[in-house]
């Protein structure tokens, strides 16, 4: 078994680095301190195939797959978790619903502009009643002569109000569960769909999150994406997927965390010595770097069994809680190493403490992970 990076992936590895040290790393304060999108340098971000990486070729896209992406999200999760979930979520959600389950017409439609980095994706799952329970779902598409007028609200929405094409779900049949949603494809700009800005996050700051309102939007059949009812199907899937990069994001998190203290701690002095040369501090970064070692292998494993095309649900919700959760425990630490300074902006490890919460909730909380993997045990 070869655990290491082919080259074409350690290549991505240096391009995205080389571009967070110059454009991430000294704005990424900033950003969080304004809750601002950084939409200039999301733009810089097309041009490098960052933005359609799973995307084929044909549609303008890198071509690569789940785990180039994993890569990629945790290179710049390193310097902002932010920007790592814009791209995680344009990547993964909306653009990949397309991708997965768009008819090829639908895929020359809207997948190069996506790809390419010249609109952004969104994806309309949450409501505010139906977050973990997500079949709960309350938004409606009612048939009307050729197409289907859609209703409804949804929150926390990831790109939603800088984004442009948005997959939102639906529920068709109101008797059915979840066997009686759809999903379709809504632009920015449709009579009837306005965007509202969230702010006062915790964390994550730096990536856009917004409400979606649909008044009476009318949408025509051919912007249907899958078969009518197979919505909620097919966004479990999505899920899988969303779950191994949320899984990355955790462990570029973790990782930036980990390298701040390990500077920290041998510039740091305590009792005329370096404080790294206390074994309470060396004993707390050898635990950080391990459990990093193992969630990394984790999404590895994830989204190489995902590129191979065999099943990784299990897989996805074990790389998802433990990375997740090691995350919280990698930038809790920081701070202790850090000490006062810890507590304050004026160090990363601050910003990744409130960043890392996010991946114990997005993409399925902790406690949905563990209902997948524990029924995969017992199945």
């Amino acid at each position: 078994m070869n655990l290491d990076l082919p080259e074409e992936m350690r290549e991505i590895q240096r391009t995205v680095r080389e571009f967070c040290e110059s454009e991430v790393v000294p704005r990424a304060r900033a950003w969080d301190d304004r809750e601002a999108f950084p939409a200039e340098v999301v733009a810089k971000l097309g041009p490098l195939g960052l933005m359609g990486v799973a995307v084929p070729e044909r549609y303008g896209g890198a071509g690569l797959g789940s785990l180039a992406l994993a890569v990629v999200v945790e290179e710049i999760a390193r310097h902002d978790g932010g920007l790592a979930l814009t791209v995680a979520s344009h990547n993964g959600l909306g653009t990949g619903h397309i991708l997965r389950f768009g008819t090829e017409a639908q895929k020359e439609r809207w997948l190069p502009p996506l790809a390419r980095g010249e609109r952004l994706a969104a994806w309309g799952l949450t409501e505010p009643g139906s977050g973990s329970d997500a079949a709960a779902l309350r938004s409606t598409a009612v048939r009307r002569g050729d197409g289907w007028v859609l209703n409804g609200t949804k929150t926390f929405i990831t790109q939603g109000t800088v984004g442009d094409t948005f997959v939102v779900l639906a529920r068709t049949d109101p008797s059915a569960g979840a066997k009686g949603i759809t999903a379709f494809v809504i632009e920015k700009g449709a009579k009837g769909f306005t965007q509202k800005p969230l702010h006062g996050k915790l964390g994550m700051r730096s990536s856009d999150t917004g409400e979606l309102h649909l008044e009476d939007v009318e949408v025509p059949d051919e912007q249907r994406i899958g078969e009518v009812h197979q919505g909620f199907v097919n966004t479990l899937q999505i899920l899988d997927r969303g779950r191994v990069t949320i899984g990355a994001l955790a462990v570029g998190l973790a990782r930036g965390a980990l390298e701040e203290s390990r500077s920290y701690a041998k510039e740091r002095k305590a009792f005329g010595r370096p404080i790294a040369d206390f074994q309470a501090i060396s004993f707390g970064l050898a635990d950080v770097a391990t459990e990093l070692e193992a969630a990394r292998l984790l999404v590895y494993r994830a989204a190489s069994l995902c590129d191979a095309g065999a099943p990784f649900a299990r897989e996805a919700a074990m790389a998802k809680v433990f990375a997740s959760e090691m995350a919280m425990r990698a930038t809790s630490r920081a701070i202790q190493i850090h000490g006062g300074y810890g507590y304050t902006r004026d160090y990363p490890v601050e910003r990744a403490f409130r960043d890392a919460k996010l991946c114990e909730i997005g993409e399925g909380t902790s406690e949905v992970q563990r209902i997948v993997i524990s029924r995969a045990v017992l199945r």
